[in-house]
């Protein structure tokens, strides 16, 4: 019969963390990301544009100087 050893592992851990961190980080870039560029674009904040647009533009009557006349 062959006899299986099964070493434990060691109680200590070599990981620094260093993957949650960046983890952390690109998640909190993403939202970021999303708030400024995505919800915006979703919204479709631009305001409905008229059909028909009416611009009244009042014209002062004839109030320029009268043109001097020219004597040879």
């Amino acid at each position: 019969m062959t006899t299986i050893i099964n070493t434990p592992p060691t109680g200590e851990s070599a990981d620094s963390g260093a993957g949650l961190v960046l983890g952390i980080l690109l998640a909190l870039i993403l939202v970021i990301l999303f708030f400024v560029y995505a919800l915006p674009a979703l919204r479709d904040n631009t305001p409905p544009k008229a059909d028909n647009i009416d611009i009244n533009v009042q014209v002062p009557a004839d109030e320029t100087a009268p043109i001097p006349e020219v004597t040879p």
